[in-house]
């Protein structure tokens, strides 16, 4: 077996000679104190002064010592400090996302003070690896993953705490959620006020390619978020006596909404006010429009979801649904934190079930406005 490389270590005004890996030993010693007194310095700074917590973390960055090996750390504490993420998207598509960076930024801002990292795990198992199974975590945040999700299941097996976000609320731990209901509704009711009757939903289908109008419009679409805004739009377009289309592509990225986003303009029976699933979609949408020649709002209004950096940034800037990114990262993180402390106070895994839902808003801008005269009054199903 190979030795251990040599480290320099200067000890004392004159220097030192060749010795072994500093270890929590060697730095007691320089000291002149026990391993428990080195060691509660890095990790239980309240057990010591802060003259001698100061003089031992000084030594020991003078010989090159940056505390004890985490794994030992976490095995001696029975916690890793770390809380796991797992997201359907692969993740460099999710942080180019500014709904998910703006959440995850929220989380990690809470999560900062106590200690707690977070560690990214892939939704799928590669091969042999799986680091939902094997990663060392003391908890698991799943963020809108739809569907029948290997590294979720592995969790679960795991009978760790799992904290859901945008999804189906779980019959145990807790589900954080907007009231994306609620939301649909806004955004219909208001087009409707507007004076508009021919109203579609540009939305996604993760089961099916698209993109293409739905064949039945009442049809749950795989993703909860998309079917409870889905839901919500048509209360308030049923309430009118209104006939909802529902215009699908797969994914909520710029590869599936910006070829959709045409497909949807180049319809010679496209609607004249769009509800959309995101701002993303809304904006490729009202970039489509533009470019065809199709004015926003004149002829075609178009209603955003999240109220993202990107509503305000396009021309006109969007109407759109408003999600408190904030309110909803703080919400995960703080329900993450309660259950590692019930745990650590003795309590029992399934976790009782909690459905925390939070508010939505309209935010009305320019992308929105009354029906231009002469438009089509009657509505119907795509030709």
């Amino acid at each position: 077996m190979p030795s251990q490389p040599a480290v320099r270590v200067a000890i004392g005004p004159e220097g030192g000679g060749e010795v072994g890996r500093v270890t929590l030993q060697t730095v007691a010693d320089a000291v002149g104190v026990s391993r428990m007194t080195v060691s509660n310095a890095f990790s239980r700074p309240d057990q010591l002064s802060p003259a001698m917590r100061e003089r031992i973390l000084a030594t020991a960055d003078e010989l090159g010592y940056s505390g004890p090996d985490p794994a030992a750390r976490a095995l001696a504490r029975g916690r890793a400090g770390a809380v796991g993420v797992v997201m359907t998207e692969s993740l460099g598509d999710a942080f180019l996302d500014p709904v998910t960076a703006a959440f995850f930024g929220a989380v990690a801002h809470e999560l900062a003070p106590t200690g707690l990292a977070l560690s990214l795990i892939p939704a799928d198992t590669i091969g042999e690896r799986s680091a939902a199974r094997d990663l060392a975590i003391d908890a698991a945040l799943i963020y809108a993953c739809a569907g029948d999700v290997e590294a979720v299941r592995s969790l679960q097996r795991r009978n760790l705490p799992i904290v859901s976000v945008d999804r189906e609320p779980e019959s145990t731990g807790t589900s954080i959620r907007l009231d994306e209901r609620l939301g649909g509704r806004l955004a219909a009711q208001h087009l409707i006020d507007l004076g508009h009757t021919d109203i579609a939903v540009f939305t996604m289908q993760p089961s099916l390619p698209g993109p293409a109008w739905a064949d039945d419009p009442r049809g749950r679409l795989g993703d909860h978020v998309a079917d409870e805004r889905l839901r919500g739009v048509l209360e308030a377009t049923d309430a009118a006596g209104l006939t909802l289309r529902v215009f699908h592509v797969k994914d909520n990225n710029d590869r599936y909404i910006v070829p959709g986003a045409a497909a949807l303009v180049a319809d010679r029976d496209r609607p004249d006010a769009v509800v959309c699933f995101s701002d993303a979609m809304a904006a490729a949408l009202s970039a489509a429009a533009q470019s065809a020649g199709v004015r926003v709002p004149e002829d075609m209004s178009i209603v955003g979801y999240d109220d993202s950096r990107l509503a305000s940034a396009v021309s006109p800037p969007l109407t759109t649904v408003r999600q408190d990114f904030v309110a909803k990262g703080q919400a995960a993180a703080r329900a993450l934190v309660g259950a590692i402390e019930a745990m650590r106070a003795g309590a029992q895994l399934p976790l009782p079930p909690e459905d925390v839902i939070l508010p939505v808003d309209l935010v009305v801008r320019g992308s929105t406005g009354a029906p231009r005269s002469g438009r089509r009054e009657s509505v119907g199903g795509p030709t």
